[in-house]
């Protein structure tokens, strides 16, 4: 029996708990918010759908007790709108850091002994945070990371290729936040060097129009959902099905000493290994520069 727990049904949260519920994914679904209205809400509109969905999801809320045989966590905490008025998602950091130490602390009183994905922002550090005061082997909790960010800059460059975005590879790495960035010497379309393919300024456009994106969807919604959704869905069904499914995820980086966006194999027990890359100088400036600022906002809580 495939079991999750969801801890934190706003928009994204919530996204999740449908999408898994809609294609089948789990067998089982422990939902908790501090909300209980919303939590209420959610609980009852999914069960709502029962007899019309294709797959029948057992539901449960509020329930920390029930966690203790869940494979997944899904921590999805946290007020976005701080992000988008700062342009920065550390503008949820007091807040998610205070979230993220009670939550911690809950998970690991329920004897939950699976594997925790945070979506919670800034991704890297409140992944951090998780980690340390569950006290989990750091490879059992990892962050979605660069994913979407990586995914929004596959879809950037299929449109301006006119190629799928699928055909396009490589990453986006650092921060999920402002000090991500294209590692352009990673990417490539249809086994074409895609740097050869752009000029210098139209690499940086793209690299920056990534990011923004967010904001994009952010300020228009109030909220982003979908595409991170889906990604968290992407990085649990690969635990699921013990994947060795290769993906850049907040996963913490001996050489760095933190979490932060890079590529990792995503298995059973949550991050498998580390994928060294052989990036250019710049690009490894870029990851210590964005691995300095995460470690620096750690430590202003120690």
């Amino acid at each position: 029996m495939r079991k999750v727990g969801i801890i934190g049904v706003g928009h994204v949260g919530a996204t999740v708990a449908y999408t898994l519920f809609t294609h089948g994914t789990v067998d089982e679904m422990v939902l908790i918010d501090k909300n209980e209205d919303k939590v209420n809400a959610e609980y009852n509109d999914l069960h709502d759908t029962l007899a019309r969905n294709n797959y029948y999801v057992n539901i449960r809320k509020q329930d920390w007790d029930a966690l203790e045989d869940a494979d997944i966590i899904v921590t999805a905490f946290g007020d976005i709108a701080a992000s988008v008025k700062n342009n920065d998602r550390f503008g949820e950091f007091d807040l998610n850091a205070k979230n993220a130490k009670e939550v911690g602390k809950k998970i690991k009183e329920s004897g939950f002994h699976g594997v925790i994905i945070n979506i919670s922002n800034p991704c890297d550090a409140i992944t951090a945070i998780l980690q340390e005061t569950t006290g989990f082997k750091k490879n059992r909790v990892f962050g979605t990371g660069t994913f979407l960010d990586t995914a929004r800059m596959q879809r950037i460059v299929g449109e301006k290729l006119n190629q799928d975005p699928k055909n396009v590879e490589g990453w986006v790495l650092g921060e999920h936040g402002s000090l991500q960035f294209t590692a352009w010497s990673t990417v490539r379309v249809n086994n074409k060097i895609a740097y050869q393919l752009f000029g210098e300024e139209q690499q940086e456009e793209i690299s920056e129009q990534s990011n923004k994106n967010s904001f994009i969807v952010a300020n228009g919604k109030g909220y982003t959902s979908y595409a991170i959704a889906t990604c968290a869905v992407k990085l649990m069904e690969a635990v699921f099905s013990d994947a060795n499914f290769y993906a850049p995820v907040s996963a913490y980086d001996p050489q760095y000493k933190t979490y932060i966006g890079y590529p990792a194999i995503i298995g059973r027990d949550g991050i498998e290994e580390l994928i060294e890359l052989k990036l250019t100088s710049e690009e490894n400036e870029k990851l210590e520069k964005a691995a300095n600022k995460i470690k620096e906002h750690l430590e202003q809580l120690r």
